[in-house]
């Protein structure tokens, strides 16, 4: 098996962002397929490890990119190869694993919910043990960007934290394969250019994202980057 991680963007803008910022740091190889721009998922059999992002797309879509995409997935999850989807990502794993994609009871956009409070996830008992939070505390703000959320099947699956709106943000599926809801993986320069590209985000008021970015974004970027590493760590590859 390569030592390499295999990246699958569902649509150009959505990059790997801080774990990008890891793997050049620590010197890991990776491919990238943009299936918005006519990419494939290989078979994932060859890498250390699979991460999905996110995108406009739904895991209940019957396209030929996204059926075969959920193949890989569950060929990665028969293979207990470490994989992270976010976002779509997530749902895409789940789905992959035998669980369901329904519509979020509340569509989460952005850093504040509609009462105004800022998006925050906590952590279940599960979760606090689980080692992709390892180092981490209980509780973190994050941004959201979804109109979907999962319904977990009766095994195999663990959910390792909740929100006020959307329940499900983040789950362990099988052995090693995770995802999560929210995003982690923003940097300063991918942020501004989502403002710039995202339908829902472009209906926003630019300049406030921004600021309420800023008003995080020590804390956050201090923990996605521990995340990340803690699931290359999983990924044996730090």
């Amino acid at each position: 098996m390569s030592r390499k991680v295999l990246i699958v963007k569902n649509i150009t803008h959505e990059g790997p962002g801080l774990l990008e910022t890891l793997l050049c740091e620590h010197g890991i190889a990776w491919h990238s397929e943009d299936l918005s721009a006519g990419g494939t998922v290989p078979d994932p059999r060859g890498y250390s490890a699979l991460v999905v992002l996110g995108g406009p797309q739904s895991a209940n879509d019957e396209s030929p990119a996204m059926l075969l995409q959920l193949r890989r997935i569950e060929q990665a999850l028969h293979e207990e190869i470490p994989s992270l989807g976010i976002c779509l990502g997530i749902q895409c794993l789940v789905k992959a694993g035998g669980g369901k994609v329904v519509n979020s009871p509340v569509k989460e956009i952005g850093f504040l919910d509609p009462e105004g409070n800022p998006f925050r996830i906590d952590l279940t008992p599960a979760g606090k043990k689980e080692a992709l939070f390892g180092g981490l505390g209980k509780s973190f703000p994050v941004f959201q960007l979804h109109g979907e959320t999962v319904e977990l099947a009766s095994s195999g699956m663990e959910l390792l934290a909740t929100g006020k709106q959307c329940p499900v943000q983040a789950v362990r599926v099988g052995k090693n394969a995770y995802g999560l809801q929210c995003h982690f993986e923003l940097t300063t320069a991918m942020f501004s250019d989502w403002c710039d590209t995202d339908s829902d985000l472009k209906r926003m008021n630019r300049q406030e994202l921004m600021e309420q970015y800023e008003t995080i974004r020590e804390e956050y970027h201090s923990t996605g980057l521990k995340l990340m590493h803690n699931f290359l760590r999983i990924s044996e590859l730090v």
